[in-house]
């Protein structure tokens, strides 16, 4: 026999869980281009992977990012407090995280 209430009340948990979690990323990746951080992965060469930049593509995205970033109308505290932000944001996110790992392993265990 199924409980469906708890089958609810897992899918629902899980629904709002993930939702946090992409959520919360998303703004704090949001708040550091508007604090002039734009993130800038290098290049990197992977076994089986669909598409590598080049390291002028690369190079283009980081000039792009630095001319966004000197265009900012926002003040330097501003800036600031956008960057803080996104800090907390990926907190945030990497506590809820963790706190779906506390809530799953003792499971496991069987407390």
């Amino acid at each position: 026999m199924i409980d469906w209430i708890s089958f609810v009340i897992v899918l629902v948990a899980s629904l709002v869980g993930a939702t946090v979690v992409v959520s919360a990323y998303a703004l704090g990746i949001r708040l550091l281009t508007i604090g002039g951080r734009t993130p800038v992965v290098a290049p990197a060469e992977f076994t089986d992977a669909i598409t590598v930049i080049s390291p002028e593509e690369a190079a283009r995205a980081a000039k792009r990012a630095a001319k966004a970033a000197r265009k900012s109308p926002l003040t330097e505290g501003r800036k600031r407090a956008a960057v803080v932000g996104a800090w907390a944001c990926f907190a945030l996110s990497g506590i809820a995280v963790l706190y779906g790992i506390y809530l799953i392993v003792p499971a496991l265990h069987g407390g």
